[in-house]
């Protein structure tokens, strides 16, 4: 290590002395080095905790895809993973069968005896659908909970709902624990949904920045006055022609851009 740090390596690949690497070095202004981020013991050790779960449970789930089972055997497996791959106690932090007028919602998650999301479970072949978040919103909308998650055990999605008239709602994780993605980003999807960064709302960043970039907010930038003039400069610039910004709205709305993008 010693000779590493003496040898200096100039353009074109000769070593100098250390002296002489000395005195370039004296003229020469200092260089600032970037230190990796070292992430806190409790995240290092949320992570790990993911980490093996996602690896553990991927037999059972598995096993539970082949036999198609039911809503409860689904449910158990959601269960264990929410406390053993999640963090969350089962008598302290969650509540099974959740009563909102008269309906009842799979899960509650309590964090420091408050409610802050709803879990929708369904059964591990079904394929979440809006109706399954219809149905959770509601829950929401009624206790006031800004989060809500939808799982068949397989997909995990979890949605931010901001109150008003109408309520916003938003996708801000998705992750599916049989897919192709690496052990890696299923374990940083997941790590969002642990009680230990949910207590530090660390989802929340996320999707703030999901919120920010959606193909709806997106399009509305797109649309705005100044980028439609900038669009029209730069049309003149390439063409010459001046074309009318009335014109561009109108094109870039019911031609460029998606319908579904600016329901």
């Amino acid at each position: 290590m010693a000779e590493q740090v003496a040898q200096v390596i100039v353009g074109d690949g000769q070593g100098v002395s250390p002296s002489e690497g000395s005195k370039a070095a004296e003229g020469a202004p200092a260089k600032k080095t970037t230190q990796a981020r070292t992430a806190p013991k409790w995240e290092s050790d949320a992570r790990d905790r993911v980490r093996a779960a996602v690896r553990r449970y991927a037999k059972p789930l598995n096993d539970l895809m082949a036999r198609d089972a039911n809503e409860g055997d689904t449910r158990l497996l959601i269960t264990d993973f929410l406390c053993e791959g999640l963090g969350y106690d089962k008598y302290e932090d969650l509540t099974t069968e959740y009563q909102v007028k008269g309906e009842f919602a799979d899960y509650g998650i309590r964090i420091d005896k408050q409610l802050v999301a709803f879990i929708e479970v369904k059964r591990c072949s079904q394929k979440l659908n809006p109706k399954h978040l219809r149905q959770v919103q509601m829950y929401a909308v009624n206790e006031g909970v800004e989060w809500m998650i939808l799982s068949n055990g397989q997909v995990w999605q979890v949605y931010h709902m901001t109150a008003g008239l109408p309520v916003v709602i938003d996708l801000a994780l998705e992750v599916d624990l049989l897919s192709d993605a690496t052990l890696a980003a299923k374990t940083d999807a997941l790590f969002h949904l642990t009680k230990e960064a949910f207590k530090r709302r660390l989802i929340d960043d996320l999707w703030k920045a999901r919120a920010a970039t959606s193909p709806k907010s997106l399009a509305q930038v797109l649309l705005s006055e100044g980028v439609v003039d900038a669009v029209r400069r730069e049309l003149r610039r390439q063409t010459s022609y001046n074309a009318d910004p009335t014109e561009i709205h109108r094109i870039l709305r019911e031609e460029v851009l998606r319908s579904e993008a600016l329901s």
